[in-house]
């Protein structure tokens, strides 16, 4: 009888934990060597885990939406293939029927929310006040406040907080986000108004579990960084010309597509080398300008949402090992096969809103970066350009950058010179360059 403690598996090597999205066996089932046992989320990416043996399921540790450490035991598997179940479970169906309801109806139940509700219950100084180092860390991943967590109907002993309780408030939508203590409220403040809009009628889309991480992460950017944003016109005329005249050529050489993309890194990595001060993040009152240069690139996926896999080092990289790069990666978005480590790291983010059709964009920051980078379409159009001659009117092929920063530790000089370095960038882009 020979028993295996199957784990969570190494994820990345940046990976620490993992939480459980689905279960695709249960106890009792068998399941076959590299047959897809269940379902895992780190971040942006949600990832599928193979059983490492033959046999059948005879305990499940954990339950769906728990986080779990890498290389903690997470189901028992009898490799010989005798059924067998765990102890909890075997305890229950033990039980008579009657033994079952009276247990259930023991178990903590909880206060339906109300956003609309009274002082009392808006008020933090109650009896909820300790938290785990579990429910602190995951208040920290979904942006949660102490006095948030406070308000969170607690269903463990002594009135605690469960993770159970975090997991069930943020699935119906946090409605205590934006309350405020009537006791703490200054009456000059402002307070967010109960109104009541018609959503009016139509087909009911329900956000899946990235799209719901996005609009989070897009609404504690914009809650957290003030955004300013710089605007610079580049003549690119040389790089497109380059680029449209050695494509062809780089592509037999090196068998990689030449795209727009690892020449745009490649400015970008250098002006931060400049500027390494944009190169930074914020973590209380103090900034980290970061050692390494990781370029993420915003990515659409096939589904319509958004991910940024990164360039790691991109300034150390030349354009084959760039294009490589940045081929690999979109290659792996659009097959939806991006890792974990795919998308660790970044430091300064580029969007080529350009590919859409975009003259220009706003973007908003990817935390807890200081600074995003919107690349515009390439146009051409008439230009007035300065020759020996004198000035005459040209066609030349023009893009809007638009630099969107953190105000908060990136002023008007730094976040103006850094986008107008990047625009120099592209119109010094040598001709005569050799692949």
């Amino acid at each position: 009888m020979s028993k295996v403690e199957f784990k969570m598996p190494k994820l990345g090597e940046s990976i620490t934990e993992a939480a459980i999205i689905t279960w695709f066996k249960s106890v009792g089932d068998t399941i076959e060597e590299d047959e897809m046992l269940l379902e895992v989320a780190t971040d942006k990416v949600d990832s599928e885990v193979p059983s490492n043996v033959s046999g059948v399921i005879e305990e499940i540790l954990f339950d769906a939406n728990e986080v779990i450490k890498i290389g903690e035991t997470i189901a028992i598997i009898k490799a010989d293939g005798d059924v067998a179940v765990s102890k909890k479970q075997s305890k229950k169906e033990d039980q008579k029927p009657e033994q079952r309801k009276t247990e259930r109806s023991k178990a903590p139940k909880r206060p339906k929310l109300d956003p609309v509700a009274s002082s009392e219950q808006f008020s933090v100084s109650n009896s909820n006040t300790f938290f785990s180092p579990l429910i602190i860390k995951m208040a920290k991943e979904h942006h949660i406040s102490f006095e948030e967590l406070a308000r969170i109907p607690a269903t463990g002993h002594e009135g605690r907080l469960r993770k159970s309780d975090v997991f069930q408030y943020i699935e119906e939508g946090r409605p205590y986000k934006f309350a405020q203590p009537v006791a703490q409220q200054d009456p000059t403040a402002y307070r967010i108004p109960q109104l009541s809009f018609d959503k009016g009628k139509g087909k009911v889309i329900e956000m899946d579990r990235m799209r719901q991480m996005i609009a989070d992460h897009m609404v504690y950017s914009k809650h957290t960084s003030p955004h300013v944003t710089a605007y610079v016109e580049a003549d690119l005329t040389n790089m497109v010309n380059w680029r449209n005249a050695n494509k062809k050529a780089f592509q037999e050489k090196y068998g990689e597509r030449l795209t727009f993309t690892p020449l745009f890194v490649e400015a970008v990595a250098k002006a931060v080398k400049d500027f390494p001060n944009i190169n930074a993040s914020v973590d209380g009152n103090t900034i980290i300008v970061k050692e390494d240069i990781n370029i993420g690139m915003a990515t659409a996926l096939p589904s319509g949402n958004l991910i940024v896999p990164v360039v790691k080092n991109a300034d150390t990289k030349d354009l084959k090992a760039l294009a490589e790069n940045v081929n690999e990666l979109a290659n792996k978005a659009r097959e939806n096969n991006l890792k974990a480590d795919d998308i660790q790291g970044s430091t300064f983010t580029i969007s080529n809103v350009g590919t859409f059709g975009s003259v220009m964009g706003t973007p908003i920051i990817n935390q807890p970066e200081v600074a995003i980078l919107a690349l515009g379409i390439i146009k051409k159009r008439p230009e007035v350009i300065t020759i020996e001659k004198g000035d005459e009117i040209a066609i030349r092929s023009m893009m809007y950058l638009s630099l969107s920063f953190d105000h908060r530790v990136v002023d008007g000089f730094l976040g103006g010179s850094f986008v107008r370095r990047v625009a120099d960038y592209f119109e010094q882009f040598d001709v005569d360059r050799k692949i």
